[in-house]
């Protein structure tokens, strides 16, 4: 079975820098396409980014484009979000979750379609001064 872990999480400044890291255990992260999902305190979860397998295709919120940076280590079975040019409004729980993705196809972001089958607990990421 499957299992995700979240690190990397935790309090930066705005315009600051951060990495987080989606590690797998129980199982190897190859044929599977893996999202990073956020939530805000008092919002709903939302897409920001995802990489198939092997990393062919990649997608990001418009939010986030061209501040973040999404990447996977098919070795190390690590999937990785570099995070550049923080706002407050980045602030939440960011979750990684992993899909099937046996044809490496591009992969989505989008929530609520059941797509995603396997999750992390999340890392906490504050911007603030």
């Amino acid at each position: 079975q499957l299992q995700l872990v979240e690190s990397g999480g935790g309090l930066v400044q705005p315009g600051g820098s951060l990495r987080v890291s989606c590690a797998a255990s129980g199982s190897d992260l190859d044929y599977y396409a893996i999202a990073w999902f956020r939530q805000a305190p008092g919002k709903e979860r939302e897409g920001v980014s995802c990489i198939s397998y092997p990393g062919t295709h990649t997608k990001y919120d418009n939010s986030v484009k061209g501040r973040f940076t999404i990447s996977r280590d098919n070795i190390g079975h690590t999937v990785y979000l570099q995070m550049n040019s923080l706002k407050p409004e980045d602030t939440g729980v960011y979750y990684c979750a992993a899909t099937r993705n046996p044809y490496a196809g591009p992969c989505s972001i989008a929530i609520g379609t059941g797509r995603y089958i396997f999750w992390g607990q999340g890392t906490q990421i504050t911007v603030s001064s």
